[in-house]
């Protein structure tokens, strides 16, 4: 077991986009860590709607410890390989701007890189909201019967793991990998774990390492994003097809169902009804089950429906040609 050195440096990578709402916070979670070592903070800036870029510009200009990089195609994954060109510590720190770290974060999680010799380790994606329908999501976010039993959502054990949420990386581990895959515009995490558990890599899941994030204000922007995750996870089970497991599926079987039994039960039988009936009464059940303040939980089955539905409809609907057959390589 090796010790971990207190002073090592360390550089957070930020790919930020629309954040105006969230940067702040974010970026005074990094900054107050308790590491005793050098942070750098890189903010890779797409060309966002809102006043992110005059924000970060602002934060920039008071702190040295942050650097801003532009990231002129607004994707993820390019924002990432930016940030991590320019970072200059070999431990990479990746965090979303709608997240906000706990102060003993890097700490913590430069222990578990020296005691398990790991490529990259991380933790739970803590959901946490304000408004009664955050509250909800995040609710649903917490539990199996929201977005499966993945231990990034709902804690565990600690130990090797698939992918995990956000992640602490040794950079040369990164850089044997060449970075993120950019024609992954969403799943672009579990994809690279894989490539690196692929190497040889160890990902590691630590569940002390829990960071509060804030999920999506309202429907709408709740069902983009979990149609963004059905179709991307399909395009990633098509890249790998040993991935599949019955807790991608079922969100888009309980949609073909549903529709079927609806449009079966009103042209053929009312008794196929049955099909989309069970699906509201699991929606309803499972309302009751999961941990969620008394005033929200009416809000439950609308979330659950809202997750699941987005997500099997993206999955259903997810184009072979979404992922471009190559990418600009890009050198770390």
């Amino acid at each position: 077991m090796t010790t971990p050195d207190p002073t090592t440096p360390v550089s957070v990578i930020m790919p930020v986009l629309n954040e105006e709402d969230y940067l702040g916070a974010a970026v005074a979670a990094v900054l107050a860590q308790d590491h005793q070592g050098p942070i750098q903070l890189v903010l890779a800036l797409g060309p966002s709607r809102d006043q992110t870029s005059q924000v970060a510009r602002s934060m920039a200009e008071k702190d040295s410890r942050i650097t801003l990089v532009e990231n002129p195609s607004g994707r993820t994954p390019a924002g990432l390989n930016l940030a991590i060109a320019a970072a200059t510590s070999q431990i990479i720190v990746r965090v979303d701007g709608h997240t906000k770290l706990p102060t003993n974060y890097v700490s913590t999680a430069l222990r578990v890189l020296a005691q398990t010799g790991a490529a990259n380790v991380g933790g739970v994606m803590a959901a946490e909201g304000e408004t009664p329908f955050e509250k909800a999501v995040a609710a649903a976010m917490r539990s199996p019967l929201g977005v499966g039993p993945a231990r990034f959502h709902v804690g565990g054990q600690a130990g090797p793991a698939d992918t995990v949420y956000l992640g602490v990386f040794q950079k040369s581990a990164l850089e044997q990998v060449n970075g993120y895959d950019e024609r992954f515009v969403r799943a672009q995490d579990w994809e690279m774990n894989h490539r690196i558990r692929e190497s040889g890599g160890l990902v590691y899941f630590a569940p002390e390492l829990s960071v509060s994030y804030r999920p999506r204000p309202s429907v709408r922007a709740l069902a983009r994003q979990y149609f963004e995750y059905g179709r991307w996870r399909r395009v990633v089970i098509r890249e790998n097809r040993q991935t599949v497991n019955l807790r991608y599926l079922a969100p888009p079987m309980a949609l073909l169902g549903s529709i079927f039994g609806l449009v079966a039960g009103l042209t053929i039988s009312p008794l196929l009804l049955a099909l989309p009936a069970i699906y509201v009464i699991f929606l309803v059940t499972a309302s009751l089950t999961i941990n969620a303040p008394t005033r929200v939980r009416p809000l439950l089955p609308i979330v659950l429906a809202v997750m699941q539905i987005s997500w099997g409809w993206g999955f259903l609907t997810s184009r072979k040609n979404l992922l471009p057959e190559s990418v600009r390589e890009f050198p770390l």
